[in-house]
């Protein structure tokens, strides 16, 4: 693997030791997520970084966010300003919207 598309080793003990929540609001979106305040705040800011800095730009619907792929996991902010992100989520590759599209298999869209 490049290491440009893996999480550097601080950063991989801090997403594998994390305690990561179920979003159960999006139940069609299977997906988890932890919170800046219930974390370490400057690992939570080196991960916003390393996904921004590192990751490609993807689409969820018609909204454009930046994605990091890592050890078959996606991982990604809502966009808001850096100062302003609270939340990193993480779902499987295979229940991101690009994989979904990709295999005809999108849920149809909340309103």
């Amino acid at each position: 693997m490049n290491p440009s598309t893996t999480f550097p080793p601080a950063l991989r003990d801090f997403v594998d030791t994390s305690k990561w929540i179920f979003a159960k609001t999006m139940l069609a979106w299977p997906h988890e997520y932890i919170a800046r305040k219930s974390v370490d705040e400057n690992l939570f800011i080196q991960l916003v970084l390393h996904i921004r800095t590192n990751g490609y730009e993807g689409r969820f619907y018609s909204k454009t966010l930046t994605y990091f792929d890592d050890a078959g996991l996606v991982y990604w902010t809502m966009g808001a300003p850096f100062e302003e992100t609270i939340i990193v989520n993480r779902c499987r590759k295979e229940d991101s919207y690009e994989f979904r599209l990709q295999n005809n298999m999108l849920p149809e869209q909340q309103k």
